[in-house]
């Protein structure tokens, strides 16, 4: 179900340009930056991998390299040879989407995104990282800490998207907590956005 606040009224046609879709139409680019999505460089307009794949996966975007209909699971192949965690983030992106979320891309924590509070984009800040994790896959527990450290300092909420085998995302929200010797921790609690 998608929050019709940040559903995109227009069809939108992007162009695939050196494996970039660009949207060409002005007054789609200000619908799209309104709701969240696409990012200006210089003169030019661009949608991020999973924005593209997310407005082609619900049917709102249509790809054209020069004249040729580009399916999603082409775009995910062309996207997958620069990206190897592309697919990752379409799942996530997907569903913060779907919970009425605008996400934008993050610091490069990995798999990452800043989330904003609903209602809250383009009037505040966003309020929390969200970073994934694969189930089954190994994280150095030291690498997610100082992720945790670095994304606590920048004054956002870490929170870790954990991606089961069968697709479904679950979501820790990751607080600081001093225990009595004044040593650092951290406290893990589910969180439902």
């Amino acid at each position: 179900m998608h929050n019709m606040s940040f559903e995109v009224e227009s069809e939108i046609t992007g162009k695939l340009i050196k494996n970039t879709v660009k949207i060409l139409d002005q007054s789609i680019q200000n619908e799209l930056l309104s709701k969240g999505f696409g990012e200006r460089y210089d003169e030019e307009f661009i949608l991020n991998s999973f924005e593209a794949l997310y407005l082609l996966y619900i049917k709102k975007l249509q790809v054209l390299k020069i004249t040729k209909n580009i399916s999603f699971d082409s775009l995910m192949q062309i996207y997958k040879k620069d990206e190897s965690d592309v697919f990752t983030k379409f799942l996530i992106y997907r569903d913060l989407r779907n919970r009425g979320y605008v996400a934008k891309n993050g610091f490069g924590f990995g798999s990452d995104f800043l989330v904003y509070e609903k209602g809250q984009f383009g009037k505040k800040g966003a309020k929390y990282l969200v970073f994934a994790l694969n189930e089954g896959t190994q994280e150095k527990i030291l690498h997610v800490q100082r992720n945790i450290e670095q994304i606590t300092n920048m004054g956002k909420e870490p929170i870790i998207a954990v991606i089961e085998r069968r697709g479904e995302i679950i979501y820790y929200k990751i607080s600081k907590i001093d225990f009595l010797k004044n040593e650092n921790g951290h406290e893990v609690t589910d969180f439902n956005f």
